[in-house]
């Protein structure tokens, strides 16, 4: 039990223990458990709630309290504070953070004092906070789909890539299809066959996330038994006229694949105006929005895969969220990725290379996992 003799807590006659009379550092305490929740989605916060509910750390919140109470940041804030000692606070904190996972929030509350007295001072918000209005971050709230292709054969290395996407996939809460080794009919039989699943549960869906993993040229994923299928085609499926699941809801496209046989060895460092036409009162939407893809290298470029860790983007995109989380909007959050492979240095056929990842974009919203 947290709630220990000399703990703050006292009980009632009834023998059931009522919350504390809350001393100054547990308003303290209070102040910055409100000052993390803050950062939180909502969909996080949600999640939060869920996570301590199984966790039944004692003493146990009850289901009506967080229901109650776990609505917003300063009333979770607030409960945890009045419900445990603040050792316990914290030590609860840092085991659901872990589990969201929100990993850039933790240090701060893992160096904090073991007896409460440390309290991790501010820290500063992400991205998601300066967006003043809820409208402008999409609502993945609903399922969260993926479809996840893989080429192995011939390709040293894939079966990292696959276990790093299965786990990262899971992290973001995604349902995931896998395709392994398939050829060109195969891969467009169940592509569609998992397009035609999510039309069939349209109200349901939050999210799509297809992630292409092969060999490739510019515009295209090769299969080994030689089959060529055009990306171009894929995207086309997904559309807001192919895939009404989907209008006005976010379509990740994570492409693993050469664009092409060109090496970028690096450098040494020392419109026309157009009518608008309001008339239509029916509402309409381009056929292609709500987009984001990216790619592996530039535009006619090889992809880098080492043979024994996996593909770099792969690898350097699952360990960014295993240190940060879903902290930024997935725009930021790639081209946090993409720093940290421009900056490493790479050989291929003992030959200097340098690749650059590139991000295509018809976001009409913010994307946090």
């Amino acid at each position: 039990m947290e709630g220990r003799p000399g703990s703050g807590w006292r009980s009632e006659p009834n023998g059931l223990q009522a919350s504390p009379k809350i001393p100054q550092t547990t308003e303290e305490l209070q102040r910055r458990l409100q000052e993390t929740l803050d950062l939180l989605s909502p969909q996080e916060l949600r999640n939060f709630c869920v996570i301590l509910e199984k966790m039944g750390v004692e003493p146990r919140v009850s289901q009506l309290r967080l229901e109650l109470e776990g609505r917003s940041a300063s009333g979770l804030a607030r409960l945890l504070a009045k419900h445990y000692c603040p050792p316990a606070a914290k030590r609860v904190l840092v085991k659901v953070l872990q589990q969201l996972p929100r990993a850039d929030l933790l240090p701060r509350w893992q160096n904090a004092a073991a007896d409460g007295r440390g309290i991790p001072r501010k820290i500063p918000k992400r991205s998601y906070d300066c967006v003043e209005d809820e409208l402008d971050y999409y609502d993945l709230s609903g399922k969260r789909k993926a479809f996840l292709m893989c080429e192995m054969r011939n390709r040293p290395g894939a079966e990292q890539d696959v276990l790093l996407m299965e786990e990262w996939l899971d992290q973001c809460q995604f349902e995931h299809t896998l395709c392994i080794n398939p050829d060109k009919m195969e891969l467009l039989e169940k592509i569609t066959s998992f397009r035609d699943g999510l039309n069939e549960i349209k109200d349901d869906i939050g999210c799509c996330l297809v992630t292409l993993m092969s060999h490739g040229e510019e515009g295209f994923i090769r299969m080994k038994d030689g089959g060529k299928v055009s990306l171009e085609g894929i995207f086309e499926m997904f559309n807001n006229k192919n895939c009404p699941a989907l209008q006005e809801k976010p379509k990740i496209f994570i492409i693993q694949a050469c664009r092409g046989e060109r090496r970028d060895s690096g450098v040494e460092t020392d419109d026309e105006p157009m009518d608008s036409d309001d008339g239509s009162k029916k509402r309409r939407l381009p056929t292609f929005s709500d987009y984001f893809i990216i790619y592996p290298t530039q535009a006619d470029h090889v992809a880098l895969r080492d043979p024994h860790t996996g593909s770099v983007m792969i690898r350097t995109m699952t360990d960014v969220f295993k240190q940060y989380g879903n902290k930024w909007h997935i725009a930021d959050f790639f081209t946090k990725v993409n720093n940290r492979v421009v900056h490493q240095e790479f050989n291929l056929r003992r030959e200097p290379v340098k690749v650059s990842l590139v991000m295509e974009s018809t976001l009409t919203k913010f994307v946090y996992f």
